[in-house]
């Protein structure tokens, strides 16, 4: 039987839109796929022969290293919030997502130059000891796999933190109860009934940990770590191979949907319905004298590490070259950031609503997958939605400029590939996902009542949309938006590759300066992009407390 759609006349144009969206997210997708399956060298046997067993190896060692200490920092972060007092523990339920707000590779490059050889920590230590050289004493290297571990670790285990602390707060008393009356003790409790009910929640959030892992550029190119990332630069910029660039791509996909199939087995059988009795927490117990004092000890490390230790070196970097940092350039830099996160971030909001009402208007599977289909760009790595976004708007541009030169004797010149569209549109794909799943969430807690009442008063889709929905989601909206540029001030693997040329970001600023040794003079930038991902940390921490 021939599988038909029936669509009411006031459901066509959001399918339609729906479609649209999806189908602009699959491009660079497809690109990426065609390239890979046709390229004009074949580059794969040569890169398996050569280089693509280290980059896997590489890639999977920095994966499970990030992700077995993001596991343990954010889940036993979360356990400590939730359950215990301690000294502290008021400031420090919110301090442990600051982090959130510095890059990895901020945060890599501060570290860098704080504890190399040259940096102040061995200088005094060699003036304190009397040691000549390097060889004279071990220190750590912070440029390695396990520098690399750590320094992505410290910033990305707010993912773990923030979705296990919420689950932890959400808890049932019955089940405390009963596991207490059982002889259950707390930490008997916390394996055997917390950790298994938070399991789902913790798998979301380490698997987007891998996802970031995987996506990032910045720390392993400075640490001369060769990940599948850093292998998809060196193949296109440096062998000038776009093809072999594309299939490394293509296997960077490979990894994510092994990721997110994992997560999604790992809570295919879980429900969970009326997770806790909504007026009494479970009880806290008071951890006192040294117990209370280890506890804020092991919740303060990571803050210190993550955020203030950096946050402060930066500071100092900025007032002491603010007279280098601060020039007509800079000011350009910060406007292309600002301009590119701007635009970006309200395409995503409109697209977002777009999805979001698409998918309460039409309930068909189609439109669900549509909608769902649409936040893919999530989870792909930057670096391979600019290969995909290169593609066919290269393409484009030599195809117009073709027509244009026989046709009109005119060059149009670059007009999607080499141009600020190019990021703008890589922002939009990949951070889509932030912004409808916002605006999903919070128009999903409108009643079909209100739908219906503003019907019956003559009022179309379109009005009540703009008259009932959008005043009650608006704060919703507005946080994922801010998120969704907060991600594109930080983003750098695809702007790397997209930039114009002589095109400047805060986010590539430091990346130049930080690669050529001068990580002061960028200082400022850096503090700026630090600053601004406070924002979104703190509604960050006013959602999830409204659930205690």
């Amino acid at each position: 039987m021939p599988f038909k759609l029936k669509l009411q006349a006031q459901e066509r144009p959001w399918f339609l839109s729906s479609f649209i969206i999806a189908l602009l997210i699959s491009l660079p997708i497809i690109a990426v796929v065609y390239l890979a399956l046709f390229p004009e060298e074949n580059a794969w046997p040569h890169l398996i022969n050569t280089v693509l067993p280290s980059y896997l190896k590489n890639t999977v060692t920095l994966m499970l290293g990030v992700g077995l200490l993001t596991l343990c920092i954010g889940t036993g972060a979360a356990w400590l919030i939730s359950m215990y007092d301690f000294p502290g523990k008021k400031w420090l339920s919110w301090a442990l997502l600051l982090p959130f707000a510095v890059p990895a590779y901020v945060i890599a490059y501060v570290y860098t130059d704080f504890l190399e050889y040259a940096g102040p920590i061995q200088t005094s230590l060699r003036a304190l000891f009397g040691w000549q050289n390097a060889k004279d004493y071990w220190f750590p290297e912070i440029r390695s796999m396990g520098g690399a571990i750590v320094m992505m670790s410290l910033v990305l285990y707010p993912y773990v933190y923030m979705l296990a602390r919420a689950t932890f707060l959400e808890q049932s008393i019955s089940l405390y109860r009963i596991s207490r009356s059982l002889g259950a003790t707390p930490l008997q409790f916390f394996w055997r009934v917390s950790l298994p009910i938070a399991r789902p929640a913790i798998a979301v959030g380490l698997s987007l940990v891998l996802m970031e892992t995987l996506n990032d550029f910045g720390t392993v190119d400075y640490f001369a770590v060769r990940t599948l990332t850093a292998g998809l630069y060196d193949t296109w910029l440096n062998m000038g191979n776009l093809g072999g660039a594309a299939q490394i791509a293509l296997l960077m996909v490979f990894v994510v949907v092994i990721l997110i199939s994992l997560e999604r087995y790992s809570r295919r059988k879980q429900k969970q319905f009326h997770p806790r009795n909504q007026g009494e927490p479970i009880p806290t117990t008071t951890l006192q004298g040294v117990h209370g004092y280890i506890a804020s000890a092991f919740a303060f490390l990571p803050v210190l590490l993550g955020f203030i230790a950096p946050f402060t070196l930066l500071v100092i970097y900025a007032v002491k070259y603010f007279e280098v940092s601060w020039h007509s350039n800079f000011i350009t830099y910060a406007f292309n950031s600002f301009a590119l996160a701007a635009t970006a971030a309200l395409i995503t909001l409109v697209l977002g609503i777009v999805l979001a009402y698409s998918k309460r208007m039409n309930q068909n599977k189609l439109t669900q997958f549509f909608v769902n289909f649409s936040s893919l760009g999530y989870a792909i790595p930057g670096a391979v939605l600019a290969i995909g976004i290169i593609i066919p708007f290269a393409a484009f541009d030599n195809l117009l400029d073709g027509a244009m030169r026989e046709y009109f004797n005119f060059s149009s010149g670059l007009i999607l590939s080499g141009t600020a569209f190019a990021i703008i549109f890589s922002y939009s794909v990949r951070f889509l996902a932030v912004s409808s799943g916002s605006v999903e969430s919070s128009l999903s807690k409108v009643t079909p009542n209100m739908d219906m009442a503003s019907r019956s008063l003559g009022q179309n889709h379109y009005q009540t949309l703009i008259k009932i929905h959008l005043p009650i989601i608006k704060r919703g909206a507005l946080t994922g938006m801010l998120v969704v540029f907060v991600d594109c001030l930080k983003e750098l693997p695809a702007t790397l590759i997209l930039r114009p040329f002589n095109f400047e970001t805060l986010a590539t600023q430091v990346y130049q300066f930080a690669s050529d040794e001068l990580l002061e003079q960028s200082a400022l930038s850096a503090l700026i992009i630090v600053l601004v991902g406070i924002i979104p940390v703190i509604f960050l921490d006013k959602s999830i407390s409204k659930k205690n």
